[in-house]
C-alpha cells in the first residue's frame, strides 16, 4: 500500500516539512529504510544516521537540517512510528490457527510437510522443502527453495528463510525481543514489530532462539552457521560466513562483520560491532566495538596480545603474593631495628 506524506500525517497527527504529495511505500530503520520509505530520528544529534539511509522521509520529534528528506515532526516518534510500521506490515490476529495447512498458504507442489506440522494463512513455502513433525509456522511467513525445518521448528509470523536454510529441532525465530520501558513503576513492553531475516544456505542449530526486531529486521548473513543454544536478540545484524559456538548470547541491536567467530559461551553487550575476521575465545564478554582483523579474549575482552600479558601476571599472582608478604616482614623488621636503635642513642 502507499500513502502520501500528508496522509501519514493525519495518521499520526504530525506536521509536514517537505512535500506533502512524497509517496510512501513502507517504513523501516535508517540501516534498512529504502528510497520509497519513511524512518525514524529519535535524537536530533543522529542525524548522520539519515544521511547514510535511503529513505527520503522521517519521522522526528523537531525539524533537523536534512537537505532532499521530508520530515514529519511528533511529539512521540516512537509512538508514531509504530504506528506506521503497524499500518504496512499490520500485526497478524492472536487467534489459534488450525491444524494442518492453511487453505491461503502457497506450498509448492514439490515441498514435503509432515501432516503434524501447522502451516498458516498466507504462508509461503517454495519448491523442495521439507517440513519435519510438529513444526508451527506462523502467519506470513515466507520460505524459499530447499529449505529443511525440523521437528519442533517454530516461526514467529513474517518471518523469512532464503534458499537453503537448515533450522535444527526445537529452534525459534521470531519471538518478541526482551525490551521494556518503565512507567509508574511497572515495565511494559516497547514495540516489537519487526521480523527475521535468514539469508541463503544458513545452518541453525537446535535450542537456539533468534528475536525479531523492534522495528525493522533481526538478520542473518549468507553462509552463516549457528551451533546450538545460541541467543540472538532483537535487532542484531550478523554478517555473512560467521561461525557462532554453542551457548553464545548476543544482546540487542550488536552488528558483526563477514567471517566472525564467536566461541563457545562468548558474550556481547548490546550495541556492539565486530568488524569483518573478528575472532572472540571462548567465554570472552565482550564490551566495546572492535575494528575487525582481531583475536579478543576474557572479560572484559581485550586483544589477544593484552590478554597474553594479563595472563601471564596473573599465572604469577601466588609467586608476587609470597614476595610481597616477604617484603612486608624484612621492612617491619628494619623498622624494629631502626626503633630499638633509637631507644639505645636516647638512653645514652
Amino acid at each position: 500500500m502507499t500513502l502520501r506524506l500528508s496522509q501519514i500525517s493525519e495518521i499520526v497527527d504530525g506536521e509536514i516539512v517537505g512535500d506533502p504529495d512524497l509517496l510512501v511505500d513502507g517504513a523501516n530503520p535508517p540501516e534498512e529504510a529504502l528510497e520509497s520509505e519513511i524512518t525514524l530520528l529519535d535524537d536530533a544529534k543522529q542525524t548522520h544516521l539519515i544521511v547514510d539511509s535511503k529513505a527520503t522521509a522521517v519521522v522526528t520529534r523537531e525539524p533537523v537540517d536534512l537537505p532532499g528528506v521530508s520530515q514529519v515532526v511528533v511529539a512521540n516518534p516512537h509512538s508514531a512510528f509504530a504506528k506506521l510500521v503497524s499500518f504496512f506490515r499490520p500485526p497478524v490476529d492472536s487467534e489459534v490457527p488450525g491444524s494442518g495447512i492453511d487453505g491461503t498458504a502457497e506450498i509448492d507442489p514439490t515441498a514435503t510437510i509432515h501432516p503434524s506440522a501447522v502451516i498458516a494463512a498466507g504462508v509461503k513455502i517454495g519448491p523442495g522443502c521439507r517440513v519435519m513433525p510438529g513444526v508451527v509456522v506462523m502467519p506470513r511467513c515466507e520460505i524459499g527453495s530447499d529449505c529443511v525445518l525440523h521437528s519442533g521448528v517454530k516461526l514467529y509470523e513474517y518471518t523469512r528463510l532464503g534458499d537453503r536454510v537448515v533450522v535444527h529441532a526445537g529452534a525459534i525465530l521470531g519471538a518478541h525481543g526482551f525490551g521494556y520501558r518503565q512507567h509508574e513503576g511497572r515495565h511494559l513492553p516497547t514495540a516489537q514489530l519487526g521480523f527475521v531475516q535468514i539469508e541463503n544456505d544458513v545452518e541453525i542449530g537446535a535450542s537456539t532462539t533468534i528475536d525479531r526486531g523492534t522495528y525493522g529486521s533481526t538478520r542473518v548473513g549468507e553462509g552463516t552457521k549457528i551451533d546450538n543454544q545460541v541467543m540472538i536478540a532483537h535487532n542484531c545484524q550478523i554478517g555473512r560466513h560467521n561461525l557462532i559456538c554453542s551457548q553464545v548470547g548476543i544482546a540487542g541491536s550488536c552488528h558483526t562483520g563477514d567471517y566472525v567467530v564467536l566461541a563457545g559461551q562468548v558474550g556481547l553487550k548490546d550495541h556492539v560491532h565486530l568488524g569483518n575476521q573478528t575472532i572472540v575465545g571462548a567465554q570472552a564478554g565482550v564490551m566495546e566495538d572492535c575494528e575487525g582483523n582481531q583475536v579478543l579474549l576474557g572479560s572484559p575482552a581485550t586483544n589477544q596480545r593484552e590478554q597474553m600479558q594479563i595472563m601471564a601476571v596473573e599465572r604469577r599472582l601466588p609467586e608476587m603474593r609470597r614476595e610481597l608478604r616477604k617484603l612486608q616482614r624484612e621492612v617491619e623488621s628494619q623498622r624494629q631495628q631502626l626503633g630499638e636503635l633509637g631507644e639505645g642513642r636516647k638512653a645514652a
